[in-house]
């Protein structure tokens, strides 16, 4: 990712989530050391997803990942979930974690077929609306 994609990265950001990050949140991201921010970009529409992962030491966390809905179900959210589990392996990351809305059963099953297991229940993690965050892991 690049500053001059974080225009459309929030976008799609607001597409995705009702608590969507600001693009202040994304530059400064660009800058932290440990993160990793990629966007996907289709011949055709420009960037149509990112994710965003930040490692430390041998534990990282899938902080953010989104595909426009125009986007979604051609394999698009796999292929950037499956660069992210490379990256961080790459950097020595032994635990990748993440948190997903309790009722975004799309992608805890998407989660589930890269080996993520579920963890713990966050009550009451997400606002707008109020809901569970389930906690999800896998070793790599």
């Amino acid at each position: 990712m690049l500053a001059t994609d974080v225009g459309r990265v929030v976008e799609i950001e607001h597409e995705a989530f009702t608590s969507p990050w600001k693009a202040e949140t994304f530059m400064t991201l660009l800058e932290r050391p440990g993160a990793e921010l990629w966007v996907l970009e289709h011949p055709r529409d420009g960037v149509v997803g990112y994710a965003v992962l930040w490692c430390i030491l041998d534990q990282g966390e899938l902080a953010n990942i989104a595909v426009t809905a125009e986007h979604r179900g051609h394999g698009l959210g796999a292929f950037l979930l499956g660069r992210v589990i490379d990256v961080a392996r790459s950097r020595g990351v032994e635990s990748l974690y993440l948190e997903v809305r309790v009722s975004n059963v799309e992608a805890i099953r998407l989660y589930r077929t890269f080996g993520f297991k579920d963890l713990a229940v966050r009550k009451d993690y997400y606002d707008t609306p109020r809901e569970d965050a389930l906690v999800m892991m896998v070793g790599l």
